[in-house]
């Protein structure tokens, strides 16, 4: 007799629970939630300047160029002349694919310092409601708070929401990368948080960091929390479409496409993170050795094979994840696929013991932490697999990590 756990009829279920679940989602939201938008924004407005703009009579190259292009301008200036273009284009060269690092964050502080100036000013507007006021406080507090010296801003746009990502080590001499992927209600505001520190990218890229460090102290490593995407806000209609990991994806590949040196980098996608990751995984650079996720909703397919890339498929979840209850599976482009944990999956499943629920996974002492940074150095045979057998190190060896 089949067992009605593996029947068809059980997957009919499931997709008649899933499109009722959709149609309560567009009951009670809509289909979507659009901003009308008044002009370009600011970084819209530093890039036109930019195409328009000279450096001692010659011409600026087109700002989307490839990053080999937009490198080899940059490596023909002097010195001057590179700080001179940061700082009159500062959005532009500050988001820039192919710009030197250093130089991004020379330009990210300064558009910083004109957007803190900006909600300042907004702060004390008597044309915005209370609400706006506060909103421009808080705003301007965490543009103070990424302005702290020693903070490396490798993306920045302060339009809508906002976008940012920040850089935890040397990445331009590190031996491994490592990219945090994050997921729904990310944005400027949520980037970091003091309470619940570490479901917050900044809290998940520090800890990975120093997991990484510890693993291993010889290995020269750094860490992108990288919140440069549009991710969903809330549990609505946005997270349970690829809209938002469509565009996340593209912009993904750019930055993995334009980062320095040769440095095998590892991605490490939480939530819809790693829907993300999942839609970018065709089009990642061979540099891309591996792709870990928790709490997935899933990544798109219905088998890791599917992905289509080189880099090695890991995936991990907490037993008391709520993740775990959502339909995996998609109807007309609503869901997200199979459960990256299921056996038919065929990713490396990794214990993920003591990340208690869905935001846990890179606190501190936990082995989800662990094995993230054991894959973060490369250090493949020590990762602990679930359950009791070692199938995750299947045909993996110390060298490996070469």
């Amino acid at each position: 007799m089949t067992s009605f756990d593996t029947s068809p009829q059980l997957n009919v279920w499931r997709a008649l629970l899933a499109l009722a679940v959709v149609f309560v989602m567009l009951a009670t939201t809509g289909w979507t939630a659009l901003r009308n938008q008044r002009g370009p924004t600011a970084l819209e407005a530093s890039v036109t300047a930019w195409e328009n703009g000279r450096i001692d009579g010659r011409r600026l190259p087109d700002a989307q160029a490839s990053p080999a292009r937009l490198a080899r301008f940059f490596a023909s200036l002097t010195e001057w002349q590179r700080t001179s273009l940061a700082r009159r284009y500062s959005l532009a060269v500050g988001n820039m694919n192919g710009a030197p690092v250093e130089l991004r964050y020379l330009a990210n502080r300064a558009a910083l310092r004109k957007a803190r100036a900006v909600e300042r000013l907004r702060m004390h507007d008597k044309r915005l409601s209370l609400s706006g006021q506060r909103e421009a406080g808080r705003r301007a507090h965490q543009y103070e708070a990424l302005l702290n010296h020693d903070r490396r801003i490798l993306a920045f746009d302060p339009a809508g929401s906002g976008k940012v990502a920040e850089v935890f080590g040397d990445l331009g001499r590190a031996e491994r990368v490592s990219v945090v992927v994050p997921g729904v209600d990310t944005e400027l505001l949520t980037f970091q948080r003091t309470h619940r520190r570490y479901s917050a990218p900044v809290g998940m890229a520090e800890s990975l960091y120093a997991a990484e460090r510890a693993a291993s102290p010889g290995t020269s490593t750094a860490v992108i929390a990288w919140a440069d995407y549009t991710s969903p806000n809330g549990l609505g209609m946005e997270a349970a479409t690829a809209i938002r990991a469509e565009h996340g994806a593209a912009r993904l590949n750019a930055l993995l496409r334009a980062l320095p040196g040769r440095a095998p980098v590892s991605l490490f996608c939480h939530s819809y993170g790693s829907v993300v990751c999942g839609v970018a995984a065709d089009a990642l650079p061979r540099r891309v050795t591996d792709i870990a996720v928790a709490g997935s909703p899933g990544m798109r397919v219905e088998k890791a094979a599917q992905l289509h890339t080189s880099a090695r498929v890991w995936a991990m979840r907490d037993a008391d994840d709520w993740i775990q209850d959502v339909p995996y599976l998609e109807v007309g482009g609503l869901g997200h696929g199979a459960d990256p944990v299921s056996a038919g999956f065929g990713a490396r499943v990794l214990s993920a013991r003591g990340a208690q629920g869905h935001s846990g996974y890179f606190v501190p002492g936990t082995e989800s932490l662990r094995n993230f940074a054991q894959i973060g150095v490369g250090a493949y045979p020590t990762v602990a697999c679930a359950g009791e057998n070692d199938t995750c190190r299947a045909d993996l060896s110390a060298t490996a990590a070469a």
